[in-house]
């Protein structure tokens, strides 16, 4: 996005500089990163950051408004509504496409966003590394606003561990060890001194928690939230059985806690208004279905990781919905083919991070990573047998 810089990365780029990069970054734990990770990151203009952080901003304005829960009260299945829930979410990830508008210029466009965690602790891992083996200018940081590595790792502590002993809070997931992520849950004991712990693991004693810990029964009294509860329907009964402990009132703080993965979601986009936001309806509201459906995407609101998502609408696809207040029509972005690689350009989307500690009046955008694709959409299916593509993160210029 920075000729010079872009120009002058590549020429010095080499296959040999790439590999040793990567063999450090799977030192750090063997057979834990199990997703490709692309040969460049994306190196950001300031002003591109600033209409990020703009928009950002604005959909912020929405959420710690008053009036936000009542907007979203519908957003939360009602099968997955879990007890308990805090004054707002701990973690916020904002994703934008880098899109070309319609003067040729490149700016940035809303995706998807959610009110959950996401790769925060295997990002320093990947910024530490690539220092190790690329030389970056003193005016780009991965970091956001006033953080470094520090400051950024001290406020992940702050807010998962709360003041409280280490021991006592936990990063749950199903089968954390088999996640495709999973180098970010190693990274996360690295960081904070907690441990990862599976679903399965978790006992149950009246209203508390418990685990294993070096064999040792400990009280669970925060947990780092990492269980998606759509990967839970897709487990075996007796998991499923495991994961109602749930909605159950638990004597147990969540970080963040699950509904707000729901409220700050796909759901939140028909909300807002901005120039960086694609226009978004929910399907059961629109009153005329646009006679350019062509230039539309169809989103499940209840399905993740891209799963559901029709990029080429047709009135048919619309007839076919049969539960359309579960559905939203979002206008459809041009991704730029912004990245120039060896071959062919390469398209990105950027996800920025916000940490929002209890007490603050709003979150702040701490740190970030990226992904390239040549594919039709973004995401591993997509990208298959493709070089300079892949999990990657971005240096804002400062």
């Amino acid at each position: 996005m920075i000729p010079a810089i872009r120009k002058a990365y590549n020429s010095a780029f080499t296959t040999e500089k790439y590999e040793a990069f990567l063999k450090e970054l799977h030192a750090a734990h063997r057979d834990a990163l199990d997703f490709r990770v692309a040969e460049t990151p994306i190196f950001v203009p300031k002003d591109f950051t600033d209409k990020m952080l703009d928009a950002c901003e604005s959909i912020i304005n929405i959420i710690v408004d008053p009036s936000f829960k009542e907007l979203t009260k519908n957003a939360i299945p009602r099968n997955w509504q879990v007890p308990g829930e805090n004054d707002h979410t701990h973690f916020i990830a904002f994703d934008f496409g880098i899109c070309i508008n319609d003067s040729g210029g490149y700016e940035p466009q809303l995706i998807e966003m959610q009110g959950f965690p996401s790769l925060f602790a295997y990002e320093v891992l990947l910024d530490d590394v690539f220092r190790h083996h690329f030389p970056v200018a003193d005016n780009f940081s991965c970091y956001l606003g006033d953080y470094d590595r520090e400051s950024y790792i001290r406020a992940m502590k702050d807010i998962i561990i709360a003041g409280h002993d280490p021991e006592n809070v936990i990063l749950l997931e199903i089968f954390p060890k088999k996640q495709k992520t999973r180098i970010d849950f190693f990274c996360t004991e690295d960081y904070l001194g907690i441990r990862m712990v599976c679903l399965t693991e978790l006992i149950r004693e009246g209203n508390k928690l418990f685990y294993l810990l070096d064999g040792q029964k400990t009280a669970v009294k925060r947990i780092y939230n990492r269980v998606i509860f759509d990967d839970l329907e897709q487990q075996s009964p007796e998991v499923q059985e495991k994961g109602k402990i749930f909605f159950e009132p638990l004597e147990v703080e969540w970080c963040p806690h699950p509904n707000w993965f729901y409220r700050i979601s796909k759901y939140t986009l028909p909300l807002i208004r901005h120039p960086y936001v694609p226009q978004t309806f929910y399907l059961n509201e629109v009153k005329q279905i646009p006679a350019d459906l062509e230039n539309y995407v169809l989103k499940p609101l209840f399905s993740f990781a891209g799963q559901g998502v029709v990029i080429d609408v047709t009135r048919q696809d619309i007839d076919k919905v049969k539960d359309p207040e579960n559905w939203i029509l979002q206008r459809k972005v041009k991704y730029a083919e912004v990245i120039n690689t060896p071959d062919v350009p390469a398209k990105a989307e950027i996800r920025l991070f916000y940490f929002w500690k209890d007490g603050e009046a709003r979150p702040v955008a701490t740190n970030n990573l990226g992904r390239l694709s040549k594919g039709k959409m973004i995401g591993v299916r997509y990208n298959k047998d493709k070089e300079w593509v892949g999990g990657s993160f971005c240096y804002f210029e400062k």
